[in-house]
């Protein structure tokens, strides 16, 4: 897997807005927090890269988890 930074949208949980974030797929399975850019409140994204090397993001609220 390239394990290069990679630019992906993502709609924030709590606005419904698009924003973009930088993910690393070296990060499998974890999870950390950003502040949406448009309503700054906390996004908790999980990165999942599957058996195929594909690199995607489980975004949740606070309220979500």
């Amino acid at each position: 897997m390239d394990h290069e930074l990679k630019t992906m949208t993502i709609t924030c949980p709590n606005c419904g807005e698009y924003i973009q974030i930088l993910v690393n797929g070296e990060d499998d399975g974890d999870t950390y927090i950003e502040d949406c850019e448009v309503c700054y409140s906390p996004v908790n994204i999980t990165v999942v890269v599957d058996d195929d090397d594909e690199l995607s993001v489980e975004v949740r609220s606070d309220d979500d988890i």
